[in-house]
């Protein structure tokens, strides 16, 4: 049985093709065809005329949703937020932990690397450990009571699981080095984040692999013309790719175009560092074992810092646009194909072409997600 794909405009990697139609089966993309194709008896067609084909979102950052978290520690909580990540278009994603105990984030891992997938949800494909390895200094809504240096008797436990594929850390912390080069080497990616790193320091951990910048401006050190610190080293070091939160709230809509006109569009992540509380109505939730108090949609420690957001992924494509002169076909890489990229995934993922999962996310025009499908699987449909 195959799927057929016809009508949209489909955005490949070089160019947005019309009048075509996007053959899939089993798991994969086989093709693309033109002309009129004719089904065979049980063949699934879908009439996408007037919306957008677009590969399947990818969120590296995020921490939970429908009041869920990956730090649950439960295949129950990581079906819960994929089932919600699938009704924004994203087909792909991280569970991303928080500072907390050994026992804790280890627990955390294990769940990922035992979770089943759910067929009715986005996919997890591995872990993102952020912390506790942070400076204390730039600790945002990390708990500082749980911060500590780079220890091999800890993230070794984290390697053995075969699940960890991206970990945040502080560079400047004593052991943070040797870890990033023992990680590196079996093929973990590093950013660096909640840091106070010198532009030096940044610089020489991306000589030894660290190649990503954690939610850029937030809970690092930030620019001074003569001391360009962590931020200048990240904006200015054409091998790190720059996540960011494109709510308008975290990062100014101006800092925002600064970002993507310094690193360009195909060096620019967005994510959405979503917690429990997305997708919720505004109330009392909890992040890293502290309360936090959700206002308007924005999300605050009891001390008034910002503490993960509300965001959506189709929602931060939307904001870029608005933010900017970019087109939907410009800043659409910064949510599919640039985060493949930088996990190296790309070719199956991030991508629409033969042989590529079948990762897709179809789009009306007005951006809205009307169509959410992984591997093969329709996981959320409004056609």
């Amino acid at each position: 049985m195959k799927t057929i794909i016809k009508g949209g405009k489909i955005i490949t990697p070089d160019t947005t093709l019309e009048n075509k139609s996007l053959i899939i089966k089993d798991r994969c993309i086989t093709g693309i065809q033109s002309g009129e194709i004719n089904p065979s008896p049980g063949d699934r067609v879908i009439d996408a005329r007037g919306y957008w084909i677009s590969p399947g979102l990818i969120d590296v950052h995020v921490h939970g949703a429908m009041g869920s978290d990956t730090m649950d520690a439960t295949p129950e909580a990581l079906h819960r937020m994929g089932s919600f990540f699938a009704k924004h278009g994203v087909t792909s994603y991280l569970p991303t932990t928080m500072t907390e105990t050994p026992e804790a984030i280890l627990k955390s891992i294990t769940n990922v690397a035992n979770c089943v997938q759910s067929d009715e949800a986005a996919q997890h494909l591995g872990v993102h450990v952020e912390g506790p390895y942070f400076n204390p200094v730039h600790k945002g809504a990390q708990p500082e009571y749980n911060l500590r240096d780079a220890d091999p008797s800890e993230y070794e436990n984290w390697l053995d699981t075969g699940v960890v594929k991206l970990v945040s850390i502080a560079p400047e912390r004593t052991g943070s080095m040797e870890f990033i080069d023992r990680g590196i080497a079996g093929g973990v990616e590093f950013s660096v984040a909640h840091s106070g790193a010198s532009y030096e320091r940044v610089i020489e951990s991306a000589d030894h692999g660290l190649h990503q910048a954690t939610h850029t401006f937030n809970g690092m050190l930030g620019l001074h013309h003569r001391r360009p610190g962590t931020v200048g080293a990240v904006l200015t070091d054409d091998r790190i790719y720059a996540q960011v939160i494109c709510d308008g709230i975290h990062v100014h809509p101006a800092m925002i175009g600064l970002i993507v006109r310094a690193k360009g569009s195909h060096r620019t992540i967005l994510i959405t560092d979503a917690i429990m509380a997305t997708g919720l109505a505004d109330g009392e939730y909890e992040l890293g074992g502290e309360k936090i108090i959700v206002k308007k949609g924005v999300s605050r420690t009891v001390a008034g810092g910002l503490a993960g957001s509300t965001l959506t992924l189709d929602a931060a494509i939307r904001n870029l646009i608005a933010f900017t002169p970019l087109s939907f076909e410009e800043v659409l890489p910064m949510a599919t194909s640039v985060p493949a990229k930088a996990m190296n995934w790309y070719g199956k993922k991030g991508v629409i072409r033969q042989g590529a999962d079948a990762d897709i996310t179809v789009f009306d025009h007005n951006l809205n997600v009307r169509l959410t499908m992984a591997a093969g699987r329709i996981i959320y449909q409004e056609l």
